[in-house]
């Protein structure tokens, strides 16, 4: 591109800016004009049983293998079930809300696409940019807890032993893990493969895990002591703000579901399928994940969990069962593989699609027609990850991990609620952005009431109720438009399932430490800077050029008709 063309660019941005950040796209068209951008079609051979395998492996293992001995020991306690009952139903109430737009929008591009069909194009960047970059910071995460199951299955017990520690790089990245690595390129090469192949592969990977699950929880409460739940401390040491702060925690467990939603375009029959699979896997993971957090409880007192393989080491740990240590450290590591492979599936489809919408470089929408799977932005994002497994801590990534994932979910939240009471081709609703705008404040002020000492109560009172009201007026006076529900399945009652998604969203955001917004803000500079520099300039131009051409194709028809 000529200095030039760059310059006249730059002066024009503002004017394309206005074009194109609030521009959105109808269901038909994702599904059809712009899908068509990546070539060659995915293959639609999964079928309900598919993706309830896909939501169940893609959630189970990651989080509660990785956070459930951090949060016990250092912000709930033996309550850590409870955090994992707060954060199980906030992902139900987001997950009714993906599988609604799921069966409207069948295709692979999950939170980035509904928020682009309702809210525009810079929303739909902003929210599928943040999903995408929880997704590679938490697989880089599982990955490196991997390296820790293994040398447990193993017998090691050193955190570090198979990492390679370089004292010449930072402290917090100089612990390189090759096996997090291997591991990761091994399962990129896989989903390049075939996308039906990786579901049966995960499949049998996940009845696996169960019988291990099976046998953790058994075993855990067999040797264990309900003493271990009271003592020291009680079973909530830390209070309430502890189980609220480890449910944004292990919020990170229930990433999972989200990689369902984008198997859309795969699935032979998406409005069966799809709320079979996204809702009904979060119910049974949730439910795994309570009774594995109290096995692990159970078996040791809460001061006793270790930060690093924390349920293999409760098993070493105590007498007569050292062997079982071996076996959960197996059971765990083949957990942590079935998660890692739907999450890096869903992932590569989330980039996938923002690429079709040109807000990244093209070749990364590229289908491969003989496999059928997104094989270039696949290996894209697998190498991504596996740089970032190589070189940085768990610590360092969980303090990204977490609010990304919450803030989108805010948003599909938000979004469905438009949807359905939004009219289409009218002037903006103000009423229903009102209401969005009155139940955000009051959950902000809700939450921050929580975090005041003295006469916090009051506050929660106060802005609790008046959350309840705006919902209860909004839901007696709004009627539902022509963006109403189709004849498939949609959330009943609404609006209150997903004004409910947005206030525990909003709950656990506030719950997050201080870094965690800090870094966020930096990673909300970085892709606002990106899209103002080149999303906004690729989709402006693809445009125009796609007006001239529809001009030419016209005007050539005229004279040859």
């Amino acid at each position: 591109m000529a200095l030039r063309d760059v310059l006249l660019s730059v002066a024009q941005t503002p004017h394309r800016l206005r074009r194109r950040a609030l521009v959105t796209w109808t269901p038909a068209q994702e599904l059809n004009e712009v899908r068509d951008r990546s070539g060659a079609r995915m293959a639609r051979r999964l079928e309900w049983y598919d993706l309830v395998g896909l939501g169940v492996g893609g959630m189970l293992g990651a989080g509660v293998f990785v956070t459930t001995g951090r949060v016990a020991r250092d912000t709930a306690g033996p309550a850590v079930f409870a955090s994992y009952v707060v954060a199980g139903v906030s992902a139900l109430l987001s997950s009714f809300c993906y599988a609604e737009f799921a069966v409207r929008v069948p295709v692979a591009g999950g939170a980035f696409s509904y928020l682009r069909v309702t809210f525009g194009e810079f929303v739909g960047f902003f929210g599928g940019a943040n999903i995408l970059m929880e997704y590679v910071l938490s697989n880089a995460a599982v990955a490196r807890s991997f390296t820790d199951y293994l040398a447990s299955t193993c017998g090691v017990t050193e955190p570090n032993a198979w990492r390679v520690e370089v004292e010449a790089i930072a402290k917090g990245y100089n612990a390189l893990d090759f096996p997090a690595v291997a591991l990761i390129l091994l399962l990129t090469v896989c989903l390049c493969y075939s996308t039906k192949e990786s579901s049966t592969l995960n499949m049998v990977l996940t009845a696996f895990h169960l019988l291990f699950f099976a046998f953790i929880i058994v075993a855990g409460f067999w040797n264990g002591s309900a003493r271990n739940m009271v003592t020291p401390g009680g079973l909530a040491p830390y209070g309430v703000r502890g189980v609220l702060d480890g449910a944004a925690v292990v919020y990170f467990s229930y990433i999972g579901y989200d990689s369902a939603s984008t198997m859309a375009e795969e699935i032979r029959d998406p409005a069966r399928a799809l709320p079979v699979g996204i809702a009904g896997s979060v119910l049974i993971v949730s439910a795994l994940y309570c009774l594995m957090s109290v096995a692990l409880c159970v078996m040791l007192p809460y001061t006793e969990i270790t930060e690093s393989a924390p349920f293999s080491s409760a098993f070493r740990d105590k007498a007569g069962w050292r062997w079982a240590s071996n076996v959960v450290g197996a059971g765990a590591s083949i957990g942590i593989v079935a998660s890692l492979l739907v999450a890096m599936l869903g992932q590569a489809r989330y980039l996938c699609v923002i690429a079709r919408a040109r807000l990244v470089p093209a070749w990364l929408a590229k289908v491969h027609p003989s496999t059928g799977t997104p094989m270039n932005a696949t290996i894209f994002l697998g190498l991504c990850t596996a740089s970032i497994a190589l070189f940085t801590e768990l610590q360092i990534v969980f303090e990204m991990i977490s609010i990304g994932t919450l803030l989108a979910f805010y948003l599909v939240a938000n979004a469905l609620i438009y949807h359905r009471y939004a009219k289409v081709g009218a002037t903006r609703p103000l009423h229903v952005l009102l209401f969005l705008l009155l139940l955000t404040l009051s959950s902000i002020g809700f939450s921050l009431a929580r975090r005041i000492d003295g006469k916090w109560r009051w506050g929660m009172a106060l802005f609790g109720t008046m959350s309840v009201a705006v919902v209860a007026i909004f839901h007696c006076t709004a009627q539902q438009g022509a963006a109403g529900p189709p004849s498939e399945w949609t959330v009943p009652l609404m609006p209150w399932p997903a004004a409910a998604s947005v206030f525990l969203n909003v709950f656990l955001m506030t719950t997050l430490k201080v870094r965690s917004f800090q870094r966020f803000g930096i990673w909300s500079l970085v892709i606002t800077i990106f899209y103002v520099c080149y999303g906004v300039h690729s989709t402006y131009t693809a445009e125009e050029n796609e007006i001239v051409n529809a001009m030419i194709h016209d005007a050539n028809a005229d004279i040859l008709s």
